[in-house]
């Protein structure tokens, strides 16, 4: 089972979850896709996916995380002795966004909300360090616009890696890194 866990102001319906979506129900493996909308308030996400963990407790679980979502990702994989694939992963979220606490508004429902020092102090109160290297698949690119992609190479250093150069955020890659994804989770496709 693959748990995707989106990233900061995003959706399950961002372009990599879609993605994913798509190229796993292409191969017939539809049903072993899941992923929850994430609250903006790190208590909440966190009981989002504790609630989604536990539907899914009778099969493995493989996370995978894109920025922020990574961040949740690492969190429960070394919580739960998970396996986890991060893409992009937000290392720091509550330094990173401590420069837009004020309005924010999510940018696939338009939903607004405040972002504040509780949502850090939330964030900061799951960070976990060191971090079991075994446990992992890092996808980056060194364009990334918005995080600094050597951040998480040197969290993440040992992990199962996978840097390309260029693109950005969005990781203009993902789609190269799928098969790896399911191959990592232990999902066997067939071809579409």
């Amino acid at each position: 089972m693959i748990l995707y866990l989106h990233g900061f102001n995003s959706t399950p319906d961002s372009h990599k979850a879609q993605t994913l979506r798509r190229y796993m129900q292409e191969r017939g493996v539809g049903e072993l896709f899941a992923c929850p909308r994430l609250p903006d308030r790190p208590e909440e996400a966190v009981q989002v996916i504790e609630a989604e963990l536990a539907r899914q407790r009778a099969r493995p679980v493989t996370l995978v995380g894109s920025s922020l979502g990574g961040f949740y990702a690492t969190y429960f994989a070394e919580c739960r002795n998970l396996r986890a694939v991060l893409i992009q992963p937000a290392v720091r979220p509550y330094v990173g966004l401590e420069s837009l606490l004020g309005p924010q508004q999510n940018l696939y429902t338009g939903e607004r909300y405040e972002l504040t020092r509780a949502h850090l102090d939330g964030w900061r109160a799951l960070a976990i360090d060191p971090v079991d290297p075994e446990r992992y698949l890092l996808l980056l690119e060194t364009g990334d616009e918005v995080l600094d992609w050597r951040e998480a190479a040197r969290k993440y250093e040992g992990a199962r890696t996978v840097i390309r150069e260029g693109g950005n955020h969005v990781m203009q890659s993902f789609p190269e890194h799928l098969a790896r994804i399911l191959q990592f989770a232990g999902i066997r496709a067939t071809e579409a």
